[in-house]
């Protein structure tokens, strides 16, 4: 099965422990430098899940004192609780939860981390990932598809939804700044790139 060990995001100045000190990934996260040209909407967010509204609060606050800007505030929706945040370098960070009410005091636990991807044509991009070895764990017609891929999970929307989704606006022109570390290496439908986990970092 195909799966993805890691995201790298390439940044501009890659002294910015920005993503370092924001969120606590491990090994799922790399960052490093990238010169490649880029603007407005890259095409992808990072969201993270956690298990209640004060783990995004305590995560947002976080965000924000590391240096992010609040795109979307921290508020209750039809699917529970969540806010949007931009870091320094432009990547766009969903934190979530389904939960709309607190159990306990927050843990700052992140339970899941999901790459979301914007592409032009769902179906297609589905066919291209089911093809490299990719399992399909829920599909919503041609909104919505999410895989099965390991530490890091794999989604894919309509790209100007996942904007809408963000809050932001969905043109965008250049470098996604994003390349995910998985088993194999190849380039999607929509330019973003895969290459092997192990691959050593520039």
């Amino acid at each position: 099965m195909t799966s993805i060990e890691h995201v790298t995001i390439e940044v501009t100045d890659p002294t910015d422990h920005f993503h370092t000190d924001a969120f606590n990934l491990g090994d799922r996260l790399r960052v490093r430098g990238s010169h490649e040209p880029t603007e407005g909407f890259r095409g992808f967010t990072l969201s993270l899940t956690v298990s209640q509204p004060g783990d995004v609060d305590a995560l947002v606050e976080t965000a924000v004192n590391a240096g992010a800007t609040p795109v979307k505030p921290a508020a209750k929706s039809l699917w529970g609780y969540g806010a949007v945040v931009q870091a320094p370098d432009g990547t766009i960070w969903k934190l979530a939860t389904s939960a709309k009410k607190n159990t306990g005091p927050a843990t700052g636990k992140i339970n899941d981390v999901v790459l979301l991807l914007g592409v032009a044509d769902v179906l297609a991009s589905k066919k291209f990932y089911v093809e490299q070895g990719l399992t399909v764990t829920k599909s919503f017609a041609r909104m919505y598809v999410e895989f099965a891929t390991g530490p890091v999970k794999l989604a894919l929307y309509k790209r100007k939804a996942l904007a809408k989704d963000a809050g932001v606006s969905p043109e965008g022109t250049g470098s996604h700044r994003i390349t995910v570390g998985g088993t194999k290496a190849f380039t999607d439908p929509d330019g973003f790139t895969w290459e092997p986990a192990m691959a050593p970092l520039s």
